[in-house]
This record gives C-alpha cells, sequence and structure tokens, in this order.
C-alpha cells in the first residue's frame, strides 16, 4: 500500500513526519531517513485492528495485503 507522508524539517533540528490520510498518525525523527522508517512502524501499528474492535463480530476475521 503507498500513502502519502508528509516531512516538515524542525528549527531544532530533525524531522515531523505524519500521514494526511491517517489522523493522528505522526512521528519524528534526527534524519530524513530515521523519521521515514519512525512513520512506516506508526502506519503498521495504526493500521493493526484494535482486539477490542474484533470482539464485537461474530463472523471470521480475515487479514489480507492492501
Amino acid at each position: 500500500m503507498k500513502v502519502t507522508v508528509v516531512l516538515e524539517k524542525q528549527e531544532e533540528g530533525g524531522y515531523t513526519v505524519y500521514v494526511p490520510s491517517l489522523p493522528g498518525c505522526i512521528s519524528q525523527g534526527e534524519t530524513r531517513e530515521e523519521s521515514l522508517r519512525n512513520i512506516k512502524e506508526a502506519i503498521e501499528l495504526y493500521m493493526e485492528a484494535d482486539e477490542n474492535e474484533l470482539i464485537a463480530y461474530k463472523g471470521e476475521v480475515e487479514a489480507i495485503m492492501v
């Protein structure tokens, strides 16, 4: 899955990075590369289903790649 991320260079150093299409999905890093690694992990965690959400469903649950 491809997503657009926004990197903002900070005056005090490093970068803040966020995903406009995923509200609240934000991270940071000292370098551009570190920031991109960190936001990738944040996206993966953001996309994980909350176990409490799964309990509400009685049907089968399947993970698929998007």
